[in-house]
C-alpha cells in the first residue's frame, strides 16, 4: 500500500515508518526530521519528505518560547501550519497515519482526494480524560491550562474524521470507549523497544545500595511527588533514588541519597539502568512509558501506577511479578511495591533477564507486524461510505467542518 505518515518529531512514528517500509509498503514520511537523521534510525532515504523549509523556523521559535506567555499561540500555529503544508504537498496514498493535533486538514484532504483511510495516532488517553486528570494537579494561579481549548477542539474533530484511532495501551483505549468511541474504531498496539540498545545487565553486587531509577521529566504529571514520598519512607534502609531527565514543575529533592542527571542520549541509558535495581514510575497519565520496556529489557524490576501502560507490558511477560502495579496517588501502595521489588531484585544473581522468551514480543519488529496485520485486515474490507453515526454526532461533524475550513 501507499502509506503517508505525518509527525513533527521522531516519537514512535519514525520506527513505525521503518517497519512498514520493511514490509513492502511504499512509505512517505512527512516530518521536520532531515533525511540524515531518519536514516540513522533505519528509514530508507527515499521515504523522507522533509517539511523543515516551510515549518522549521516556526518550530524552532516554538521551542525557544516554550516557557513564555506566547507558547500556546505558537503551538497552535505550528500544528495548523504543519497540517496545512502537508495537506497541500501530500502525494496520493491509500492510507494516511497522522499524529493527533496536527492532522485535521490532512485527514480531510486524503479522504476527499484519494479515498484513503486515515489512522490517527494518539499516544495518550482521550483528550478530555487527559485534561480532567491534569487539571486536578496543583499549578500556579497564572499558569495556562494544561490542555488548552484549541487542542481539545482539534482532537475531537480528528477523532470524528479518522477511520481508526491508534492507542498504545488498554487504559488509553478504555478512556475512548467511556466517551462513546466505538470499539471497532479503536486499534491498541503497544510500542516496541530497540533491544540491541538494552541488553540484559549483570546483577548488582550484594552490598550495592538498593537503587531506584526514574527516567523522564521530573513533574507532577509523572507523579514525582508520590515517588519522592515513597522513597523517603525507604531512605532509612539506605535506598538511593536516581533521576535522569529534565526538570519540570516539581522540585527536585535535596535529601541525601537523591541524584539527578540531565537527559542523556538513549544509547547511554543502559549504563544507568545497569546501576539500578528497580524502575519507579508513578505517573498519573501516560499512554505507554517507553522507558518501562527499556528497563525491563535491561533486567530491572518495575513498580508502576496503572495508567502508564505497564499492565500491557505485564501481559506479555511469562514472569508477571517483574512488574508491580498500583493505583495512582497511593503512596502506601507505591511504597509497598517498591519495597517488594527491591527485595526481589537484590536476590538476583548472574545476568538479569526479565523478558526471557517474551523478548520478541516487545520489539519494534513485533509492533510493526501487528500494525501491518491491521492494515491488511482493513485492506480486505470495503471502505464504508461514511463513519457510523455513533462515532460522529451532528455537533462533532459540524465542528470538524468548521475547524477544517478555518485551519484552527
Amino acid at each position: 500500500m501507499r502509506i503517508a505518515i505525518l509527525t513533527s518529531g521522531r516519537f514512535h512514528a519514525c520506527d513505525l515508518a521503518r517497519e512498514l517500509a520493511a514490509r513492502g509498503h511504499e512509505v512517505a514520511f512527512y516530518s521536520l526530521l532531515p533525511r540524515a537523521r531518519t536514516e540513522r534510525f533505519g528509514l530508507p532515504p527515499q521515504c523522507n519528505r522533509w517539511l523543515g523549509a516551510a515549518v522549521g523556523p516556526l518550530y524552532l521559535l516554538t521551542r525557544v518560547a516554550l516557557r513564555t506567555r506566547y507558547a500556546e499561540q505558537l503551538l497552535v500555529l505550528m500544528s495548523v501550519m504543519l497540517d496545512r503544508v502537508t495537506a497541500r504537498r501530500i502525494e496520493p496514498c491509500d492510507l494516511f497515519i497522522g499524529m493527533s493535533q496536527m492532522s485535521l486538514r490532512t485527514i480531510a484532504t486524503v479522504q476527499r482526494r484519494f479515498g484513503a483511510r486515515a489512522f490517527l495516532e494518539r499516544g495518550s488517553r482521550h483528550i478530555l480524560s487527559q485534561r480532567e486528570i491534569l487539571e486536578r494537579l496543583p499549578r500556579p494561579p497564572a499558569a495556562a491550562q494544561p490542555v488548552p481549548d484549541w487542542a481539545v477542539h482539534r482532537e475531537l474533530a480528528e477523532y470524528a474524521l479518522a477511520d481508526v484511532i491508534v492507542v498504545p495501551s488498554r487504559h488509553a483505549e478504555q478512556s475512548f470507549l467511556e466517551r462513546g468511541i466505538p470499539a471497532g474504531k479503536m486499534f491498541r498496539n503497544p510500542y516496541g523497544v530497540d533491544l540491541s540498545m538494552f541488553p540484559p545487565t549483570p546483577a548488582l553486587p550484594t552490598d550495592a545500595a538498593p537503587t531506584i531509577i526514574m527516567v523522564g521529566t521530573w513533574s507532577m504529571q509523572k507523579g514525582c511527588d508520590v515517588l519522592t514520598a515513597a522513597w523517603r519512607r525507604l531512605r532509612g534502609d539506605g535506598t538511593r533514588l536516581l533521576h535522569v531527565g529534565r526538570v519540570g514543575d516539581a522540585p527536585l529533592p535535596t535529601d541525601p541519597g537523591f541524584e539527578h542527571r540531565e537527559p542523556v542520549d538513549q544509547r547511554r541509558l543502559t549504563e544507568l539502568y545497569s546501576q539500578a535495581h528497580v524502575m519507579g514510575f508513578a505517573s498519573r497519565q501516560e499512554g505507554l512509558g517507553l522507558v518501562l520496556a527499556q528497563a525491563l529489557a535491561s533486567g530491572l524490576r518495575v513498580a508502576a501506577t496503572e495508567p502508564t501502560g505497564a499492565g500491557d507490558l505485564q501481559e506479555m511477560l511469562e514472569d508477571r511479578s517483574a512488574i508491580a502495579l498500583v493505583p495512582t496517588d497511593d503512596v502506601e501502595a507505591f511504597t509497598a511495591a517498591l519495597t517488594d521489588q527491591l527485595a526481589r531484585a537484590r536476590s538476583d544473581r548472574g545476568t538479569r533477564d526479565r523478558l526471557g522468551a517474551a523478548r520478541g514480543r516487545l520489539t519494534w519488529d513485533a509492533y510493526g507486524r501487528r500494525y501491518d496485520a491491521m492494515i491488511r485486515l482493513l485492506e480486505r474490507r470495503a471502505r464504508p461510505a461514511a463513519p457510523p453515526a455513533s462515532a460522529r454526532s451532528t455537533e462533532t461533524v459540524r465542528r470538524s467542518a468548521d475547524l477544517v475550513s478555518m485551519d484552527a
